[in-house]
């Protein structure tokens, strides 16, 4: 990303930038700083600056002892610097542990008695599994100069002479004996090793702008490794033979240690004073873009229950923010759903009096019961509930699971991952709009191999006061919605720092959320609203919920409303996302029809599960 200095001053260099791509771009640098507000640390691109260590200096020595006063060269070499490995770890979830600059580890410089410095350490530096890396070309801005062209620059800038100019570049690449640095540069052999050194210098310089522009690194860190995927020879190694660890891929090469002066001795100069000095490690500069590996992606647009989703369909493990204005998640959030053989899953095995409500609504709760002492007799989490019929039972002998946590360990068959998104309006992917929080994000949910789109069943109509309870949920236990005061209002446009967004953007029917949805997928990547496999219409208990007169269930003329509504809803989706497409109306909050959507994405994530394997066969079968 542009700082500040670099952004001002490349709008001076590229004068001929038109005023809307000028907008377009700030646009974009707001939007990418709304997501970090609030102490949020992930981060799904960056651009780094790699070098490799830089090679320790060689030696000018002679070997001295009893009776030999005048012994031959014995400089050592110096150690060659430290190479740079990138290494996938399952572990991280963000690019924010990485720094911006990564330097090699330095080579030792080389001593007297022949005695070579020590090599550098590699360096391993661990990204997230799902990183892409992508070598920044010669042409662009944004790319790091490499050793010759800053040395170049320097010298420019300091407007030496020609003399001044070639005495700093010997004192950069040679090491001479103490007081022999004017005699040596006057020597025949010297400037002959000169010449042989720049021409070996301006080779390997060639050789790498060859490489650059030829072969630039380009790294799809999609799945995690070790020595099974290295080209390790020593699996059927004797015992005592210690294997080498492996390091990832390579990225940048540590520098050659330099010469000693032993390398220079000829019938013509048999006590050369002087050495040269280590090279300077490979730099290249990298671009990191994290691209999540869920197997299912949420879109939706603000407000419209994905945060909730995801943690009913966890159980309430995924750590997500829940509350009532637009953009509560700013970047994107993995959940796990662990699923058993008979299709339950772990989220509908917490206590039934679970309510998904806004996040400052359940920890104000939880605080009050706990003043009140509620909880001073609650079992913990590893104490069944029902003590009487539990306590001699072993959960071994269980048919089928009974509680979260680590028993549900013991009947897992199947898990995926979902990605919960931050919310989608219209032109949030236009290149000159950047609206909301802008499109960036969409990279999580590039390789999700089906899409689930998820919309405000209940938009479009008045809310009423108080929630349809659920047939384990008690009416006392069920609060009204709660309205976000104006204090919170205002604390959201103060993060945002941004107009407040139009009601009227968000409060959208449901079928022109899914043709906004569809046209802003498509304008980010061309034909990925194809993956769209299901569509959720969340916050069903607030459609048909008005009570008629003369009992507290729904009326017949609301039900068979909310009937058409559904209708209605499945036609326009299936309109526009195709026709084998599945609308399943849920209501996160008390956790209602929730198994069907489970049962369904299971088998989205088992379809291109089996698809991968059977690629990899032919692609393996190719290669015997």
């Amino acid at each position: 990303m542009f700082t500040r200095r670099t952004f001002c001053s490349s709008i001076r260099k590229c004068s001929q930038r038109s005023q809307e791509e000028i907008e377009a771009y700030k646009r974009k640098r707001q939007a990418e700083w709304k997501r970090k507000q609030g102490g949020n640390s992930f981060l799904d691109h960056l651009i780094v600056t790699v070098r490799g260590g830089k090679g320790g200096d060689g030696c000018a020595a002679f070997h001295r002892e009893k009776f030999k006063p005048y012994g031959p060269p014995s400089g050592g070499g110096g150690g060659r610097g430290g190479a740079v490995y990138l290494l996938p770890t399952p572990s991280l979830s963000t690019l924010s542990t990485i720094p911006s600059r990564i330097h090699g580890h330095n080579g030792e410089n080389g001593r007297g008695t022949w005695q070579n410095g020590k090599a550098g350490e590699p360096l391993v530096i661990k990204v997230p599994v799902g990183t892409v890396v992508r070598e920044l070309g010669r042409k662009d801005p944004r790319r790091a100069k490499d050793e010759w062209e800053n040395e170049e620059e320097a010298i420019v800038a300091a407007g030496l002479t020609t003399e001044e100019r070639v005495e700093k570049m010997r004192e950069k690449r040679w090491v001479h004996y103490p007081g022999y640095g004017e005699i040596n540069v006057e020597r025949d052999d010297f400037k002959e090793a000169e010449v042989s050194m720049y021409k070996l210098e301006r080779e390997r310089r060639l050789a790498r702008r060859r490489r650059l522009d030829s072969n630039p690194i380009y790294l799809d860190l999609d799945k995690e490794e070790g020595l099974e995927n290295s080209s390790t020879e020593a699996v059927n190694a004797p015992l005592g033979i210690r294997q080498n660890d492996y390091l990832g891929h390579l990225i940048a090469q540590g520098g050659q240690g330099g010469l000693g002066n032993p390398h220079f001795v000829s019938s013509a100069n048999r006590t050369p004073r002087y050495a040269t000095r280590g090279h300077e490690g490979e730099r290249v500069t990298l671009f990191l873009e994290l691209k999540l590996l869920a197997d299912i992606g949420l879109v939706g647009m603000p407000n419209a229950g994905k945060s909730t989703l995801l943690r009913a369909l966890t159980g309430g493990r995924a750590k997500t923010d829940v509350a009532g204005y637009a953009f509560t998640t700013l970047n994107p959030v993995v959940g796990i759903v662990r699923v058993s053989e008979d299709g339950t899953f772990e989220g509908e095995l917490v206590p039934d009096d679970t309510v998904y409500d806004e996040t400052k609504i359940e920890s104000r709760s939880f605080e009050e019961r706990m003043k009140q002492g509620e909880y001073a007799n609650s079992l913990t989490r590893n104490q069944p509930r029902d003590t009487v019929s539990k306590t001699s039972v072993d959960p071994h002998t269980e048919s089928k699971p009974t509680r979260p946590g680590h028993h549900f360990d013991l009947y897992e068959a199947f898990r995926f991952t979902i990605a919960d998104n931050p919310g989608l309006i219209e032109n949030s992917a236009s290149p000159f709009a950047h609206a909301g929080l802008g499109h960036s994000f969409l990279r999580a949910i590039e390789r999700s191999p089906a899409l689930v789109c998820v919309v405000d069943f209940s938009s479009g109509q008045q809310p009423p006061e108080v929630a349809l309870p659920t047939e384990n949920t008690a009416s006392s236990d069920v609060e009204p919605l709660a309205v976000p005061t104006d204090a919170v209002v205002d604390d959201v446009i103060l993060r945002n720092q941004a107009k407040p967004i139009d009601p009227i953007t968000i409060d959208v029917d449901p079928c022109e959320a899914i043709k906004i949805l569809k046209a802003e997928l498509e304008t980010y990547q061309e034909g990925m609203s194809s993956r769209i496999r299901m569509v959720i219409a969340n916050k069903a208990d607030l459609v048909a919920s008005q009570p008629s007169s003369d009992s507290s269930s729904p009326s017949a003329e609301a039900i068979e409303e909310a009937k058409a509504r559904l209708a209605r809803l499945e036609k326009c989706a299936r309109q526009e996302l195709g026709e084998d497409l599945i609308v399943v109306p849920v209501s996160a909050k008390y956790r209602m029809n929730l198994r069907k959507v489970v049962a369904l994405m299971k088998g989205y994530a088992e379809e291109a599960r089996n698809e991968k394997m059977a690629v990899q066969e032919v692609v393996e079968e190719e290669a015997w």
